[in-house]
């Protein structure tokens, strides 16, 4: 389970403003034009068809090589750090994302092709980046793609990728036309790599899941509250940064970052220039870079910390005293997880003190439930946000525009 503990001056919120939020999510869900809501339900199903004959059919497999990039990898590469710890034994995923010759070369020397599994993914179906790694993996690993058990194809249905997977004869899974790239990790983008990896993505949808119905019967109203706090204040408070005190939370953090700057840098119905800009960073290591701007430079940012309550490893410090270096000794005794908690409450309690406004998450633990709490209270807050924002939350204008331009410079 996961807490969450406001400390944004949220007492003067107008509570039609948190009513309109609601209402705005509640008129998507239930006219079925934002699909990422009910996305637990079919995706149980899909974990049950893996279970039932992809697992059997890829016993030979070690490892998973996901070709996708953004939306088609962000999430489920954030799901995958923070569960691989409490599952050892999951099998090794490669992400072939960015075209970079030097990243694309070093992750095709890992992969013994006899034993590995292409999961190609692309919601569009044209992603140049995607299409260029296949390409390029075809032709060095020969791969003979008539009905090849070795390549699976996750697209929209009507996609240019399903016409090629379809003329191939390769398996392939469809996204909702309603659930947009960087809301789909909770679908078939997230539910086959990592189910085939080995890991209980059947958890995650339950916390998922959990999650939304706890919404919709209100008793998750400091979404509400947040969402509209960082709308009222979006001019005086552009930034929020979510600082997470656990290695474990790099990627997830890529995939906030993703979810909130695609989704709210838009023009609203006013053609007025809105949006808020999220920060990702890594505690305590980020407290001796980033904290100075933080506490000694503009207030212009609010900051979310993000801790984790019980480690699964609890290590210790030794009780040792070192010549010239007792000035560390304090903590002897004590544990490592103890030690990062007592630096993110003492950083946002110094933060606090120079005026800028925090809020809270604690993660009892990491576990699948909490990944699916989570990774459902990122898409809902963003939602929230981009309805108080009169944006379309889930499309990406500026994005298609270096799209356009980029294959018009090759046409050159």
């Amino acid at each position: 389970m996961v807490r969450f503990q406001g400390h944004f001056e949220t007492k003067e919120l107008d509570p039609f403003t948190l009513e309109k939020a609601y209402e705005a999510l509640k008129f998507e869900h239930e006219g079925r034009s934002v699909g990422y809501y009910d996305v637990s339900e079919p995706s149980l199903l899909l974990c049950e068809e893996v279970t039932s004959s992809l697992l059997k059919n890829t016993v030979y497999i070690d490892t998973i090589a996901v070709v996708g990039i953004g939306g088609s990898s962000l999430g489920l590469k954030a799901i995958d750090r923070l569960l691989r710890p409490k599952t050892p034994h999951a099998k090794k995923i490669l992400y072939f994302e960015n075209s970079d010759p030097i990243s694309i070369a070093y992750e095709a020397s890992k992969v013994e092709f006899a034993k590995t599994l292409f999961i190609v993914i692309s919601k569009s179906g044209g992603t140049v980046e995607t299409l260029s790694i296949f390409k390029y993996l075809i032709e060095k690993f020969n791969i003979t793609l008539e009905n090849s058990p070795q390549v699976l194809i996750v697209s929209d249905e009507k996609s240019v990728l399903s016409q090629f997977a379809d003329h191939y004869n390769l398996k392939h899974f469809v996204i909702p036309s309603n659930i947009g790239g960087r809301f789909s990790v909770l679908s078939a983008v997230g539910v086959l790599p990592l189910m085939l990896a080995g890991f209980d993505f059947t958890g995650v949808l339950n916390g998922a899941k959990s999650f939304v119905e706890r919404f919709w019967e209100r008793k998750e109203e400091h979404l509400l509250r947040k969402a509209a706090f960082c709308v009222a204040n979006g001019q005086k408070y552009p930034i929020n940064v979510l600082f997470s005190y656990s290695d474990t939370f790099e990627e997830f953090g890529k995939w906030v970052v993703q979810l909130w700057g695609e989704s709210l840098g838009k023009r609203n119905r006013r053609g007025e220039r809105v949006g808020l800009t999220p920060i990702s960073l890594i505690g305590s290591v980020d407290q001796h870079s980033f904290l100075q701007l933080i506490i000694e430079g503009p207030l212009n940012k609010t900051v979310t910390f993000m801790s984790i309550e019980h480690s699964r490893d609890e290590l210790m410090i030794p009780e040792i005293s070192l010549p010239f270096l007792e000035k560390s000794d304090f903590v002897n005794g004590k544990s490592f997880n103890t030690l990062i908690n007592a630096q993110c409450k003492a950083t946002m309690q110094s933060v606090q003190q120079s005026g800028v406004s925090v809020d809270e998450i604690i993660w009892e633990c990491i576990d699948e439930v909490s990944v699916g709490e989570m990774i459902m209270y990122y898409e809902l807050l963003t939602s929230a946000a981009g309805a108080l924002l009169e944006i379309n939350t889930y499309d990406q204008p500026g994005v298609e525009l270096g799209k356009q331009i980029l294959q018009k410079y090759f046409q050159n």
